[in-house]
């Protein structure tokens, strides 16, 4: 078969599609190109078969492939999660519990701030001293839930 050929079967140009799709889907984080990929390979095997397909036939095949195969991936993903080594990753508010961090401004009347790294975080907690060690309990919107450190 030659490339011209090749190029004028829209078949097979659905089949490379799927095959780029899938190469970009290992190049790129994340899983959803995958998705794709299957609907194109479903849609090119469709119009490979029935040769008298029309293009908007096949773009309405590749459309109803793609939603039902990003539905059986959400599906997937929701019954067999994939584990972490660390699952506290992008969740930078849940690392800190049970750190230790200093107060920069009193903590009076259930309000101040603490210095975490090198940034400051509102604070909520018992009236703490500037100075003092205090540990992170938990987190109340974007303030910090802290109780004093046992020294």
């Amino acid at each position: 078969m030659t490339l011209d050929a090749l190029l004028g079967e829209a078949g097979w140009l659905w089949l490379i599609l799927a095959v780029g799709l899938g190469i970009a889907e290992l190049m790129v984080p994340g899983v959803f190109l995958i998705f794709l990929a299957i609907a194109a390979a479903i849609t090119g095997v469709a119009t490979l078969v029935l040769a008298d397909l029309s293009p908007v036939a096949q773009f309405a095949s590749f459309g109803i492939w793609a939603a039902v195969a990003v539905l059986i991936g959400k599906r997937w993903y929701r019954d067999y999660p994939v584990e972490s080594s660390d699952p506290l990753l992008n969740d930078r508010v849940a690392r800190l519990i049970g750190e230790i961090v200093v107060v920069t401004d009193a903590i009076e009347n259930g309000a101040g701030r603490v210095r975490v790294g090198d940034g400051s975080w509102p604070a909520h907690g018992p009236d703490t001293a500037v100075g003092r060690r205090v540990r992170v309990t938990g987190v109340d919107g974007s303030a910090l839930l802290t109780e004093p450190a046992d020294d």
